[in-house]
């Protein structure tokens, strides 16, 4: 397969004009040549925080605090996902796995809540989807046995040691939720050594002081906001003194990164999972800088092909 365009090669999104051959789903040569083509060539996205499973009850928890939405044991969320049936929540992973495809996401980072029985729905629906989701497990540690790694909803709602000691034994990572709400459940994370801390949000200088961080964009639960990183990138690039390619990274070899991939980078050698946008659309034509173009105001609207692995026949 080649593609032609502005191609946003390397970790620093050079634009180069050209074509890039893809073969057998890895990249195998980018040349630089003259091309009539308007095409944006751009990484597959990672998204490195979701809650797939609360497609379920989307816009259900409008109006809410985060405690009424989405506290454990007992919030509007838990409530509709323990009211729901298996293959009703299937179906919803499955269909918000189909949109992330469509909008140019390859990888999902998953918190699954609901222990075994929600990791093997979502492992279940990710085998039917273009979009591969990194499932981080919850409940008993025993979900280490289908997840990809364990995800803790926050050190303030248990004690996590024996879940942190499971995925460390199962060579496996280990997720936690973090200054959320306040910062007084970050220095209780901190203290288990997790390979990923989700939020931050008030985190202060002496929390920063104990970590050595790569900033990954997520677009987090589903209920409230539609898992498209397009609008993550113009929401961080507008509210944050950050370049575009800086937010792009985030949402690209930023996630791909955590999960030890080689991802999310347009060289030959890696995979070639990737986003076409018509840079002749009417959103797009004419703009000066193609990474501002793609991280600020880019839209579904835009997308002109996404390459992904297929999803296997059923």
């Amino acid at each position: 397969m080649d593609v032609e365009g502005t191609i946003l090669v390397g970790e620093t999104f050079e634009p180069v004009e050209g074509r890039m051959v893809v073969e057998d789903g890895e990249i195998r040569a980018i040349e630089e040549t003259a091309t009539d083509s308007s095409k944006l060539v751009v990484p597959a996205f990672v998204n490195a925080h979701t809650h797939v499973g609360d497609a379920v009850a989307k816009e259900a928890a409008v109006g809410l605090s985060l405690d009424e939405a989405v506290a454990p044991p007992e919030s509007l969320k838990h409530d509709w996902l323990e009211g729901a049936s298996p293959a009703a929540k299937r179906e919803a992973m499955g269909q918000t796995l189909a949109f992330m495809a469509q909008t140019g996401t390859a990888r999902c980072l998953d918190f699954r809540e609901f222990g075994l029985e929600g990791a093997r729905l979502l492992r279940a629906a990710g085998a039917e989807s273009r979009v591969d989701p990194f499932i981080f497990g919850s409940d008993d540690p025993m979900v280490l046995d289908v997840a990809d790694g364990y995800g803790a909803s926050g050190a303030n709602d248990a004690d996590f040691a024996e879940h942190r000691a499971a995925a460390r034994a199962a060579d496996k990572p280990f997720a936690i939720h973090a200054g959320e709400p306040d910062a007084t459940d970050i220095h209780p994370a901190l203290d288990l050594e997790p390979d990923l801390l989700v939020h931050m949000v008030h985190a202060e200088s002496e929390h920063l002081d104990r970590v050595h961080t790569t900033v990954a964009l997520g677009t987090d639960n589903v209920m409230l906001n539609p898992p498209t990183m397009f609008r993550e990138m113009a929401y961080t690039a507008k509210a944050f003194d950050v370049s575009p390619e800086q937010v792009l990274r985030m949402a690209t070899r930023a996630g791909a990164s955590i999960l030890g991939s080689d991802a999310g980078v347009l060289e030959p050698g890696r995979p070639g999972r990737l986003l076409v946008l018509d840079g002749d659309s009417p959103n797009l034509s004419g703009a000066a800088d193609p990474v501002a173009a793609v991280v600020r105001r880019a839209t579904a609207a835009d997308v002109s092909r996404v390459v992904l692995p297929s999803a296997p026949s059923s």
